[in-house]
């Protein structure tokens, strides 16, 4: 099976999922969605926009979709959007805080949405899907950053329509992954795509960076 990559990709976020050579585990395809209920209550499930909404205000839309740490890491992202406009700086606790929660709901989501049968760790550990991010230095955007919730919206309104769609994906992928023992290629990379489109955009919101997200599954 083809695997969808992020070679050359030149944007500061990006994610890198190794494939899953092994034959997939059945049982834990079948019975995923419960295995997967404790990485969804800390970090989110596989089609929210995490912490991204905690920006907009609607704290129980990102509860649902980040998940405890991702409410924590949207709180961390309003913090910080005061200290980089009127400080001139980015707390270095809430930088982090925010790429731990990120690092973690890469590994999770991948587990989630069925590229991988390992189950993730709690936290950070050696896992087959990772998080490849190139933090904003200083002196930042602050004009980028002002209006990032403006910014934000083109992308979340296009990813709101790509969610639906990964959601009916990969319920094609788990009778298939059931039936036939493999994920098909096409819905793979659709699925890797959106991934990979939504971390960058979360990313972007949390600002830990500048540059504005393309819309790009590649």
């Amino acid at each position: 099976m083809a695997v969808a990559t992020n070679a050359g990709a030149i944007y500061p976020v990006n994610i890198n999922v190794e494939p899953q050579t092994a034959p997939r585990n059945k049982m834990t395809v079948g019975f995923r969605i419960i295995l997967a209920i404790p990485h969804a209550l800390l970090v989110g499930g596989v089609f929210g926009a995490g912490a991204i909404f905690s920006l907009q205000g609607d704290w129980w839309g990102n509860f649902s979709s980040g998940g405890v740490l991702g409410a924590v890491a949207g709180v961390c992202a309003v913090i910080s959007w005061f200290a980089i406009l009127f400080a001139n700086q980015h707390p270095e606790g809430l930088r982090n805080l925010g790429t731990f929660y990120l690092r973690w709901k890469v590994r999770a989501v991948a587990y989630m949405a069925l590229f991988r049968d390992d189950y993730p760790p709690f936290g950070d550990a050696d896992y087959p899907s990772t998080l490849d991010i190139t933090l904003a230095e200083l002196p930042r955007d602050k004009m980028s950053v002002a209006l990032r919730i403006i910014y934000m919206i083109p992308h979340i309104i296009v990813l709101c329509f790509l969610g639906i769609a990964w959601f009916f994906t990969s319920v094609v992928a788990w009778f298939a992954i059931l039936f036939t023992g493999e994920y098909p290629e096409g819905l793979y990379n659709f699925g890797i795509g959106v991934f990979r489109w939504s971390t960058r955009v979360e990313a972007y919101g949390l600002l830990l960076v500048d540059e504005y997200p393309p819309f790009s599954l590649n």
